[in-house]
């Protein structure tokens, strides 16, 4: 099975970070040299995806311009982190803010019949391990034969109510099978600490069960309860936990904004170590 699409939502109107994005995309944030979006898409490349389709919304116009296939130089060939492959962009917009699950739903006509990967547009995975996590996904999905497949991460008992939660099968050193999925449970009602990490691979069955899902809070239709219908009906759901070294950086929120650029910007090749010295100089 050979998997080339790729959806990245990126529709959120980021009002935790207002007013940095009152007029820009929280995904056009720099993180180090480059904006959010543009790290995402380059882990996708790494792992061989290099159809991207981007679901954007108000005020997300900056992300086309970035992408823009004038500017030729942002995947130029030679790129390390590419390998020289080139990505091929296609834009839907969600016009009304209706969760996760209709960001995905948006994307059935440019995936079809074929299964396909889903990357948050806010969110990368950083790590230096030989077999990146979206690889790690895409190989697990096909050898197991599973309808779904999604990355996890283990996260503080305080942490777990901002999340969706997984109710493992078994051992969950590597890869393991899923029972239930509970979309951002209490500290006391949690089943356990796995979360969903913000990078799955589905079939296109998803779209049927995306399709049954009642909107939740808000009326949002969330992509957590459409799995939890996949596994209600037997439907093979599994898991690929981050490995050691590997971690989530996201802006959803101006700390961990703070947390990622630094991790960034102070392992830039260039100004890494003149950055250290100059912020142990502060802390000083």
């Amino acid at each position: 099975m050979s998997i080339t699409k790729v959806v990245i939502p990126a529709a959120g109107l980021g009002t935790r970070l207002f007013p940095a994005t009152k007029s820009q995309p929280k995904e056009m944030l720099p993180l180090g040299r480059k904006p959010m979006i543009q790290l995402v898409v380059e882990e996708m490349l790494q792992a061989g995806l290099w159809k991207v389709l981007v679901i954007t919304g108000q005020k997300k116009r900056a992300i086309e311009d970035h992408f823009d296939a004038a500017d030729g130089d942002l995947f130029g060939e030679g790129e390390s982190a590419t390998d020289g492959l080139l990505p091929q962009f296609y834009f839907r917009r969600q016009a009304a803010q209706r969760g996760l699950g209709d960001a995905v739903n948006h994307a059935k006509e440019f995936t079809g019949s074929e299964p396909f990967a889903v990357a948050l547009g806010d969110c990368i995975i950083d790590g230096d391990g030989p077999a990146p996590l979206m690889c790690r996904l895409l190989e697990a999905h096909c050898s197991k034969g599973a309808a779904a497949t999604i990355a996890v991460q283990q996260v503080a008992p305080e942490a777990v109510s901002s999340y969706g939660i997984v109710v493992p099968e078994g051992d969950t050193e590597a890869t393991f099978r899923i029972r239930d999925i509970v979309e951002k449970p209490s500290m006391a009602q949690a089943p356990s600490h796995l979360a969903v990490a913000a990078r799955y691979v589905f079939q296109p069955e998803i779209y049927d069960f995306l399709g049954r899902t009642e909107p939740g809070h808000g009326g949002e239709i969330q992509l957590t309860d459409a799995i939890k219908l996949m596994l209600g009906e037997g439907l093979r759901v599994w898991c690929v936990p981050l490995a050691p070294g590997e971690r989530r950086l996201d802006i959803g929120s101006f700390k961990t904004y703070a947390q990622a650029f630094f991790s960034m910007m102070l392992r830039d090749p260039e100004l890494g170590a003149e950055l250290r010295d100059y912020v142990h100089g502060l802390l000083d």
